[in-house]
């Protein structure tokens, strides 16, 4: 690696060197076997799936789900909503659109606040989704790991594909790298 690559693209600190590239993130994605499974457990309580999973009340019900992050509110396909799941489930809606130009990173600390909040509530269990389970949701799954729990973005990642197979698009994970940087500054290193 050279000097310049050492100190980052916009010549950020030393200590950001050990931050991925992109590619190498997407390498490190593309690993493992993709899960068929409509939902998994990828946190002690926290679990990331699809609308399949999100818009059967019976499942969450024998989930013990009392939480619920949609990552894909307000899209045509997407139900969700406190009226849609009523008075046993608290609902957040994030209205991320799974393209590479939509900056999802406006939703980070929000959403992370949401299922911080959610996580330290005695028996809550939440259900972060979006469309498929690996983009949307499974970014704002990430940046939670980073900004509560510390994890690095490539240890964020290694957690959940322990469980999940997931897939953010290019723009996602460029959002999350730069959260990385900023967490990886802001503890100076």
């Amino acid at each position: 690696m050279s000097g310049a690559e050492a100190l980052g693209p916009l010549g950020l600190e030393p200590c950001t060197g050990d931050v991925p590239s992109l590619k190498e993130l997407e390498q490190l994605l593309s690993t493992g076997r993709p899960s068929c499974n409509h939902v998994d457990e990828v946190w002690p309580n926290l679990f990331l799936g699809d609308l399949v999973t999100a818009h059967n009340r019976f499942i969450l019900w024998k989930m013990g789900v009392t939480h619920v992050l949609n990552a894909a509110h307000g899209t045509a396909y997407s139900h969700g909503g406190q009226d849609y799941y009523g008075a046993t489930i608290d609902y957040y809606g994030v209205p991320a659109h799974d393209l590479p130009s939509f900056d999802i990173s406006q939703f980070f600390y929000s959403a992370a606040e949401f299922i911080h909040k959610a996580l330290n509530t005695p028996g809550a269990k939440i259900l972060v989704h979006c469309a498929v389970g690996v983009s949307r949701s499974a970014s704002l799954v990430l940046a939670y790991l980073m900004i509560n729990h510390h994890l690095p973005l490539i240890e964020a990642i290694k957690t959940v594909k322990e469980h999940r197979w997931i897939s953010p698009n290019r723009g996602f994970l460029k959002h999350l790298r730069n959260l990385d940087v900023q967490l990886r500054q802001k503890k100076g290193c």
